[in-house]
Parts: structure tokens; C-alpha cells; sequence
């Protein structure tokens, strides 16, 4: 009889990937993976770190599997109970502690180690013995010790290739959960990208806590990410290459002219600014002021100028004034962004900005969200608005929310719907736009007359096109 295996992920894609890494390591030692913790004899929590509610929901969740343990116990079946991730890694020690019921506790580094902490966990629990917790930063590569053959994730595959943060910005945990940067050879990334091809995926986004920061191994040198866009380019079978998430102060002369050269690559950008405000951008250490900012833009329209560019705002950071964030939203005016992802500043224990002066009381962090969301969702379905009446490539992903529909991305990154067969998933198919809402766009497929349509050129919102 095989073993059930129950994974739930939190936070970033970089957790899905790693999820999907887990299940591999897992199914290598005879695991099955099951869509309910209920019939688990494994369950994993992968958890994330970025904000203090994702802490609070693991400890809610813990709560509910510790009821779900006793259960199967009183049926005369285990469960081990596992912790993995950035809150593992960054609070073992409180988990033992508030969940003593968890049997095992790994940090993103050493998950590969997780069938024979899983083993070892069985053998202890038997005898009442504490968790056992894995969270050190280990000299060899976990990635040497994982599995070559991995399930497939579908049409659109997720693919680490950078892990880790040295730029250490004032209010983020990373570096203290990821570790240093460092990335992947060349060559072996290349050969999981080939892997996932051969395993139906059209798409790969390519992952990083500072992706464009990769220079991975190449030859006697190393190969920054443009370089790996272009190796990935000519994997046959391959359609679309996106990459999340960069930082501003990484974006070289080679990735702009991968934007312009690489029809493959999306016009499609993740670029984090934080604040507008040169004032905060200091106080954050983000190594860059607005107007560089603005001058990597800039660079990036002019080599591709259908580019849709997506950000992250805090509101609410330690000493932002009512100046400071007017900045912002006249940043958010000037730009023109096509996403955008804004949350208040939440204080995570061990960084700088957590002892900071200045905190910003929570009704007027509230009250700066709103209005920055407000304008941020008038600038996307604006956005949105233009594509009405256009073609658009769409790679069928996954099933709608309603009966009869599927749903896709646009090279753009926007979710499309429209009503079709579940036999569209997995393609890629040209769509006529028929309408647009603030998150989404609807349309039906289109018929072409078998020319091949190159790039067309799209608006773009702001005075920075």
C-alpha cells in the first residue's frame, strides 16, 4: 500500500516550485499525493514569511491539523505533521514550541533531506520525542540532491534558478530566511527547462528572490540572466520564457537587449519599486532613487515598447509622510503600471525597519492603501481597456471559475476567459479581445488567415512611454 503525501503552499511562486520539488523528493520514497490532509499520512505546510499574517495563518492551521492527528490516531493510523519554508526557517524554534504536535521542521535549503527526516520523525514519535528541525544553510546545493524527473506542472512550469538576497532592504526578511544569493549552473538549468518541455509545458518562468541578479556558472565563466533567456530560447518546443522578481538596480545593458531580441521572452516586467519617494527609497537601503528608476523603465519601452510593467508599493513605512506618499502616487501617474501589488507596511522581527522611529499609525497606513489602490486600479483597467477589438496569444492554463470556460494569459500577463473546451488547456491560441474589466479580459477564439502576426506595438499608460 502506498503512502499519502498533503502539501499546502503559502506565499510566492518560488514556494510552488519548491512544493512541487517536495512532492518529487517524496514520491522517489514511494509517496502518493493526495488533495486532502484528511487522507494523509505525510501533511507539509511550505510556508512564507514576507508579512506577519502568513506566521499567524501556519499557527491557525497547525491548530486545525492537530485535531486531524488525533483523529487518525484514535483510528490507529500516524501522521507526521511537517513545517517547511521562510517561517520555518525563521521561527523553529517558536514552532516546537506553540505546536509541539509538529513533527518535523525544514528550511528551504534542506528540504531535499525531507524523506529521511520523515522516517527518522516516525521513530521518534513513537517514543514521545521532540520534533526534529532542519534549518541550517548547508554547503552543498539541495539542488544536486533532488530528483531529475519531476511531475509536471502544466502548460505554464515554474523553474528556480537564483535563490537568496545580499542587498538586505530594511524591512525584508530574506536574506536571513534564503541566505546569500547564489544561482544555478547554466547547464543544469538548462536541462530541467528541457525536462519540463518534454513534460507538456509551453511556458517557464524562470524564479529568483533577485532573478536578474543570476550569474550562474557557464563554461570557465558565468552568464548573466539575458544570457540564459537567449540558451533557453532555442529549446524546441519552448513558446513563451517570463522571469519574477528583479530588483531595479539589477537590470543590465544584456537583459534590456534580451527584451528587444528575444521574441520568445513576454513583454511582461515584475519590477518592484517599494516607494516613490527618494526619502523612504533611502531609508528602505533599496540602492536606487526614483529617477533611476524611471531611467531603467525608459531603457526597457525603448528596447520593447508593448512592454507591460507590474510593481510593488509599501504604504505606511517607518517616517513615510503625507509627502512622501503623494510621491508615490505621482510616481504610479507618471509610470503607468499595467499591475500592480501594494500592502502596508508590516514589521517582521530581526530587521532594521522593525525598531525604526517613526511608525506609522495603522488608520493612516488604511487610509494610504486605499487611495494608492484606488489609482492603481483605475491605471490597470485602463490598461486593460486598450486590448478591446485586439488579437492576443493566449495559453490555456487551467479551468474558469464557471462551467464551459478556460482560463489563459496574454503575453501581457493579463488573465483571459472566455467560453471553450477543456481540450484548449494546454494550448496556445489567438483570442479576440471582446471585453476588458480592471483584473481580466474576455473574448472568443480567433480564426487567422495563416499568417503569421508578428508584434504589435501597445499603448502604454504614464508619460514614460
Amino acid at each position: 500500500m502506498s503512502k499519502t503525501l498533503f502539501i499546502k503552499t503559502y506565499g510566492c511562486q518560488m514556494n510552488v516550485y519548491d512544493s512541487a520539488r517536495m512532492v518529487d523528493v517524496m514520491a522517489a520514497h514511494g509517496y502518493r499525493r493526495v488533495s486532502a490532509p484528511a487522507s494523509a499520512d505525510v501533511v507539509i505546510l511550505n510556508t512564507c514569511h514576507i508579512r506577519e499574517i502568513a506566521s499567524e495563518k501556519l499557527f491557525s492551521e497547525l491548530g486545525r491539523l492537530r485535531r486531524h492527528k488525533s483523529e487518525r490516531a484514535a483510528a490507529g493510523e500516524d501522521t507526521i505533521i511537517a513545517v517547511a519554508g521562510c517561517v520555518a526557517q525563521a521561527e523553529g524554534g517558536e514552532i516546537v514550541r506553540r505546536a509541539p504536535w509538529v513533527d518535523v521542521v525544514v528550511g528551504p535549503q534542506t528540504y531535499h533531506r525531507l524523506p529521511r527526516l520523515v522516517a527518522r520523525a516516525r521513530a521518534r514519535a513513537a517514543g514521545g520525542l521532540a520534533a526534529l528541525v532542519d534549518t541550517e544553510f548547508p554547503l552543498e546545493s539541495k539542488f544536486d540532491h533532488l530528483p531529475e524527473e519531476s511531475a509536471s506542472q502544466g502548460a505554464s512550469a515554474y523553474l528556480t534558478v537564483q535563490e537568496g538576497c545580499d542587498k538586505f532592504c530594511a524591512f525584508c526578511v530574506v536574506p536571513y530566511t534564503r541566505g546569500a544569493e547564489s544561482s544555478r549552473p547554466v547547464g543544469e538549468v538548462l536541462a530541467e527547462a528541457r525536462r519540463m518541455v518534454a513534460a507538456g509545458a509551453r511556458e517557464i518562468v524562470l524564479l529568483g528572490q533577485n532573478v536578474n541578479a543570476y550569474h550562474g556558472a557557464f563554461g570557465a565563466g558565468e552568464l548573466g540572466l539575458g544570457g540564459l533567456i537567449r540558451r533557453l530560447d532555442a529549446i524546441e518546443g519552448l513558446e513563451r520564457i517570463r522571469y519574477t522578481t528583479s530588483h531595479p538596480s539589477d537590470v543590465d545593458d544584456d537583459l534590456v537587449l534580451a527584451h528587444r531580441d528575444v521574441e520568445r521572452l513576454m513583454p511582461f516586467l515584475h519590477l518592484p519599486i517599494q516607494s516613490g519617494s527618494d526619502r523612504v527609497l533611502l531609508a528602505m537601503n533599496r540602492r536606487y532613487r526614483r529617477d533611476d528608476y524611471r531611467r531603467t523603465v525608459e531603457r526597457l519601452r525603448r528596447a520593447r515598447p508593448d512592454l507591460a510593467l507590474a510593481s510593488d508599493f509599501i504604504v505606511g513605512f517607518p517616517g513615510e509622510s503625507d509627502s512622501d506618499f503623494e510621491q508615490t502616487l505621482a510616481l504610479v501617474r507618471d509610470v503607468g503600471f499595467a499591475q500592480a501589488y501594494s500592502f502596508k507596511y508590516s514589521p517582521r522581527s530581526g530587521t532594521p525597519a522593525a525598531a525604526a522611529e517613526g511608525q506609522v499609525p495603522d488608520d493612516v497606513k488604511s487610509e494610504r492603501l486605499a487611495r494608492l489602490q484606488a489609482l492603481i486600479g483605475a491605471e490597470q483597467a485602463r490598461y486593460n481597456a486598450l486590448f478591446v477589438g485586439t488579437v492576443l496569444d493566449v495559453l490555456f492554463d487551467r479551468a474558469g471559475r464557471y462551467a464551459g470556460q478556460v482560463h489563459g494569459r496574454s503575453p501581457h500577463m493579463q488573465s483571459v476567459h472566455l467560453a471553450g473546451p477543456d481540450r484548449l488547456l494546454g494550448t496556445l491560441r489567438p483570442v479576440r479581445i471582446t471585453r476588458s474589466g480592471p483584473n481580466s479580459l474576455a473574448g472568443v477564439l480567433h480564426v487567422r488567415d495563416g499568417r503569421r502576426e508578428g508584434r504589435s506595438a501597445r499603448p502604454v499608460l504614464g508619460g514614460l512611454a
